[in-house]
């Protein structure tokens, strides 16, 4: 757990610093080269650095260990501050929306043809970030630092966009000056279609939701593979942060004593937590055998 934990800390800090330094180029490139595609991709790379404060903050709270208050500790944060980031993603979006359609009914020069270079290492390094983001999150399973990878894609969209329009504005000549606000105003709509991919989950995992099925295939196998134990029946996976908490029905062979059924529910537990360090703790009702 503390490595998973580590392992997210440093992959926020990473975001962090990257979103910053971007958008500081975004931002004086977009005003220098005439391009509000630029200056509303800053805004957004801006937006981000305050989000992913907010899922480090997260984080760091949601790997809290359980106390008297929280029995089942504080993963429950996690989640919490991902609504909080999508809502970073929703403003950010609707503020782009809002500023591409003024600017596309007010006339403007053409954008630099230096901002595309920009754009175009922007576009890389961002698909490098949330590449490496996403693969951390798959790692250690958190929903907030996968919401944090579709910020980084996100802005990698916005970019792209960016790029085109801008392209069309330089390349088309008179007339077309408008096209990287265009190109802004639908990168607007992209961002709010990943804010709801990032939201699903996160809903899923306040509510309960059964996501996790090749997770309980694993635990089932582990679960045969101990002394004493028959089968498995019901199995229950709830998320909490980075931890996960099962409740599962253990069958033991229905003539050996209590104590020896209760012995084989504790070497379960150790075999499980074992093999899958990322669960907490594991709640087993142990069954006979008909």
């Amino acid at each position: 757990m503390s490595s998973n934990k580590q392992k997210a800390i440093n992959t926020i800090y990473l975001s962090i610093v990257g979103n910053a330094l971007l958008a500081l180029a975004k931002g004086v490139t977009g005003v220098f080269g005439n391009s509000y595609a630029l200056i509303a991709d800053a805004i957004e790379s801006t937006t981000d650095v305050f989000a992913s404060i907010l899922v480090l903050f997260g984080l760091r709270y949601s790997t809290k260990p359980a106390d008297k208050n929280h029995p089942y500790g504080h993963g429950r944060a996690e989640p919490l501050v991902t609504f909080i980031v999508v809502g970073f993603l929703v403003i950010s979006a609707t503020i782009i929306a809002y500023k591409s359609i003024q600017n596309i009914q007010t006339p403007h020069e053409v954008p630099e043809g230096y901002t595309l270079i920009v754009l175009a290492i922007i576009v890389v390094i961002k698909e490098v970030f949330y590449r490496i983001v996403s693969k951390r999150s798959d790692e250690t399973k958190g929903t907030s630092l996968k919401a944090d990878a579709w910020h980084h894609r996100s802005d990698a969209i916005t970019s792209l966009m960016a790029f085109i329009g801008i392209s069309v504005a330089i390349y088309m000549g008179e007339g077309y000056e408008t096209a990287d606000d265009w190109a802004a105003l639908i990168a607007s709509g992209f961002i709010v279609f990943n804010a709801y991919l990032i939201f699903r989950p996160a809903l899923g995992e306040i509510m309960d939701e059964h996501l996790y099925d090749d997770f309980v295939l694993e635990i089932r196998a582990i679960a045969k593979s101990v002394d004493g134990v028959i089968d498995t029946e019901k199995c229950y996976v709830r998320k909490t942060g980075l931890s996960f908490h099962v409740d599962l029905h253990l069958i033991v062979n229905g003539d050996i004593p209590v104590r020896k059924g209760h012995e084989i529910a504790h070497d379960l537990k150790r075999e499980l937590q074992h093999k899958l360090p990322e669960i907490s703790d594991v709640l087993i009702h142990v069954e006979p055998d008909n």
